[in-house]
């Protein structure tokens, strides 16, 4: 009996429990957790009962798992209160509760599970178990088209989850647990905030409650730039015809024109030219007066129609320059575009009309043409599956470095013929007067 005492404190501590180094499923784990937790009784047994002993194992180590879960629990309530996103000023958290255990398929460093917070201005997602702690941010006005996706990806990822495609051409991918059924809610509020306009909710812009000590209306002083290039000078004069936006709502309030053009003259111009861009003053060479201007196409038509006033002011702006005799149009397009305008309404300068000009086409592509391309570029960088052996090929097949060469090409033609003393006038033009994105 006395020998059965003393073999107590073998197997029983002061709490009744035992110690780690009896059941491996308890091991140092164990111990931690109640060391957090607190000590709890689970009972004494004694050693002359086998059974006991067995039940108070089994349920020692279901006590131990639940405490490991709570645990883990009470670590992500912890990572979520105190990991909230930084905030702006007017900026409104929209915590999805059911996004807390989400998975960031992060090309660069693979799987990293975290939360995703969403505001009315971005997307916040931050690491739960990477150190140093993981940070994506995304503003939402950035996203152009939001997906639900369900499928494994070729490196075994979970990939259920949302995917977001980016105006930056990055492609983010969340995967969610299927269970949780966490990913409608994430889609159905990604997709209302980050396209509020379609959904009756005011730009974050507006929204915004940052205070500044500069009115921000008064940053750009168009009269203070204009001053900075030279002018008005004998030749140009400021004029107020577009105060307001009446003449072309795209334009600025206040343009740099011809001064022998008055403002009834530039009238009659914006009715010949579409959505009544008319060519305006852009830059002007310090000394030898050259000058860029720019504008959209003349609406001349399939019949050839003419403008006096536009023919006119034409010959004004070449005049204005003394050191140039010919106004060299570089029209953007390629010239099959400019053909196939006409039966639109609209078309080019002819030498028959305009007769101190000099065209010149750059056969630089629509925007419609640089989308699709910069489209294919994207899913050349970001494919769905390498395959390095078609690389290159698949980049031609894009024609987006040709595309690049011709806009920089017709800019450095631009540029080299407008330097210096006796620098030669230019007029760029496209189809409305825009400019290509690139």
């Amino acid at each position: 009996m006395d020998k059965a005492k003393q073999g107590e404190p073998a197997t029983h501590n002061s709490h009744g429990l035992k110690p780690a180094s009896v059941d491996s499923l308890e091991g140092s784990e164990s111990g931690s957790l109640n060391s957090k937790l607190g000590p709890r009784s689970v009972g004494s047994h004694s050693s002359h009962s086998p059974s006991k002993s067995l039940c108070s194992s089994s349920s020692t180590s279901t006590e131990n798992m639940q405490l490991t879960q709570e645990l883990k629990m009470r670590e992500v309530s912890k990572v979520t209160k105190t990991q909230e996103p930084p905030l702006l000023p007017g900026e409104q958290p929209h915590v999805v509760q059911k996004a807390r255990d989400v998975t960031y398929l992060c090309p660069f460093q693979g799987p990293i599970r975290g939360c995703l917070f969403i505001t009315n201005y971005k997307l916040y997602f931050r690491s739960v178990e990477k150190e140093p702690r993981f940070t994506l941010e995304v503003p939402l006005g950035v996203v152009s088209r939001i997906e639900k996706v369900g499928y494994a990806s070729s490196r075994g990822e979970n990939a259920y989850g949302i995917e977001l495609f980016c105006k930056d051409l990055r492609s983010l991918k969340f995967a969610h647990k299927q269970e949780n059924h966490s990913r409608r809610d994430i889609f159905d509020k990604l997709h209302k905030l980050a396209f509020p306009l379609s959904n009756s909710l005011p730009l974050f812009a507006f929204e915004y409650g940052g205070r500044f000590t500069v009115n921000g209306w008064a940053v750009y002083d168009p009269l203070a730039e204009y001053r900075r290039q030279g002018l008005p000078t004998e030749s140009w004069r400021l004029s107020r015809a577009n105060e307001n936006y009446q003449l072309c709502d795209t334009y600025p309030a206040i343009l740099a024109v011809p001064a022998a053009a008055d403002d009834s003259l530039l009238e009659a111009v914006a009715s010949f030219r579409s959505r009544g861009r008319i060519p305006v003053l852009s830059w002007i060479h310090p000394e030898g007066q050259a000058t860029i201007t720019r504008c959209s196409q003349p609406n001349v038509g399939v019949s050839g129609k003419r403008s006096a006033e536009d023919e006119s002011y034409l010959q004004m702006i070449m005049d204005a320059n003394a050191h140039s005799h010919k106004l060299f149009i570089m029209d953007a397009r390629p010239s099959v575009n400019a053909v196939a305008n006409k039966a639109k309404g609209g078309g080019y300068e002819s030498d028959e009309a305009y007769r101190c000009t000099e065209l010149c086409f750059l056969d630089i592509h629509n925007i419609h043409v640089m989308r699709e391309s910069l489209r294919k570029l994207k899913e050349t960088c970001f494919p769905s599956a390498a395959d390095e052996s078609r690389w290159l090929s698949a980049l031609e097949a894009t024609h987006w470095l040709q595309h690049v060469r011709a806009v920089l090409a017709g800019a450095l033609r631009v540029a080299i013929a407008s330097k210096g003393p006796r620098g030669r006038c230019w007029y760029t033009a496209r189809t409305d007067g825009t400019v290509p994105h690139s």
